[in-house]
């Protein structure tokens, strides 16, 4: 097996907005350390003007080329003139169905990518966050007009059909691969686990004086929202003496500019609500460390959740919606949270209340979770990927 392997990753990156870019950093600074790993290509997306790519010094040399935008047509044009000028050994792209846009030409042209890639004689791997038959549409905020779901519904199969003809598609959840495989009869996807970014020293998981803060991250709007989490707070001040503030920590999503914007100003005389807006990576472990429990206010799941093992890596307590995939991922990875009702503010109260006010429980599910976090950091999980991107090349 070659090792030493130039690796194009096709992402989005800090400071872009573009969903994933979290995951783009870690994924791309842990391919960076990896000793088999000699450079890294970022094909990320354009940056508006004023903004800039900046990264840390350690690791392998990296090439960023920002080549692509959301919403443009011809993204799959820019980033195979990119590769072919790169060369790299291997590509991985890290995507989801609506990374490249969310308009249907420009979203299945950027999906289109992988196999063109593949036709053009490099190795092409998908790291796939999501997959349509396990996202519910009504739930997740996409349409609950029954004809649009079974046209959306099309257009998903077609796009996942696109996504496989990459040499390889990694999925992050175990029920992922038996769905993909026994419906389109593929023997190319693999279970890849998702991994924790960091692996911060463990904790005291003790909180430090003053309000307990109540804590939410990520890009809200869609299926994540915060209005019911803000009502259960306010629920639990009514009937416990434990004082609380909320911290909304994050964006708007993209297909829902304004939200948060709006939920401040309806919200604007419930005290101790802060909206932190987006957040550097620099002040993630702040945001983290300064929480007392972690809430997941979803009102449906679209694949792993990357704030759940930040949360573990954080030594932090969870309250989780009782729905598919978190569900999964909870017996599978080995987290541990207090569970609620979706869109239910009385449910939510009710296990905010109960983590908030027992405090060997809030840590026994804090350590739980960080022990979970850490027997799958992403270090690891790049191994694995070297181990992939080797054997396709031997098969080549």
């Amino acid at each position: 097996m070659k090792s030493n392997l130039k690796v194009a990753i096709v992402s989005p990156f800090p400071p872009s907005k573009c969903t994933l870019n979290e995951y783009g950093y870690h994924l791309v600074n842990h391919f960076r350390q990896n000793n088999d790993t000699k450079e890294v290509v970022l094909i990320a997306d354009q940056l508006p003007e004023g903004q800039v790519y900046e990264f840390d010094t350690e690791g392998c040399a990296i090439d960023v080329r920002p080549v692509w935008q959301f919403n443009n047509w011809f993204n799959f044009w820019f980033i195979l003139k990119t590769i072919r000028q790169t060369k790299p050994d291997v590509v991985l792209f890290n995507i989801q169905f609506l990374s490249f846009g969310d308009k249907k030409i420009p979203a299945a042209l950027g999906l289109l990518t992988p196999w063109l890639v593949k036709l053009l004689g490099f190795p092409s791997i998908v790291l796939l966050h999501n997959i349509m038959e396990e996202v519910d549409l009504k739930t997740a905020g996409i349409t609950q007009n029954p004809v649009l779901a079974a046209i959306f519904r099309f257009i998903g199969t077609m796009l996942t059909r696109l996504v496989l003809q990459a040499d390889l598609v990694a999925v992050t959840i175990a029920k992922y691969v038996e769905v993909l495989e026994k419906k389109y009869k593929v023997n190319n996807v693999a279970l890849v686990p998702h991994g924790s970014f960091e692996l911060p020293p463990m904790p005291t998981f003790d909180l430090t004086e003053g309000p307990k803060r109540v804590m939410t991250f990520g890009k809200f709007g869609t299926y994540k929202k915060v209005e019911v989490m803000i009502e259960a707070v306010e629920l639990v001040r009514q009937r416990s003496r434990v004082p609380l503030e909320i911290v909304i920590a994050g964006t708007d999503s993209p297909n829902k500019k304004g939200y948060l914007a709006a939920v401040q100003q309806q919200y604007a005389n419930v005290p101790g609500l802060t909206f932190t807006g987006y957040v550097p990576e620099e002040y993630v472990p702040t945001v983290f460390n300064e929480s007392a429990v972690v809430v997941f206010p979803y009102t449906s799941t679209t694949g792993s959740s990357g704030v759940l093992h930040q949360a573990g890596s954080y030594g932090k307590a969870v309250i989780l919606p009782n729905i598919g995939d978190l569900g999964q991922l909870i017996k599978e990875e080995g987290y541990a949270g207090e569970l609620f009702e979706p869109n239910n503010a009385e449910s939510l109260a009710e296990a905010i209340q109960k983590v908030v006010e027992n405090d060997e429980y809030r840590r026994e599910l804090s350590v739980q979770n960080y022990f979970a976090a850490v027997s799958l950091p992403m270090a690891d999980i790049v191994d694995w990927y070297h181990l992939h991107f080797g054997r396709l090349m031997q098969a080549a």
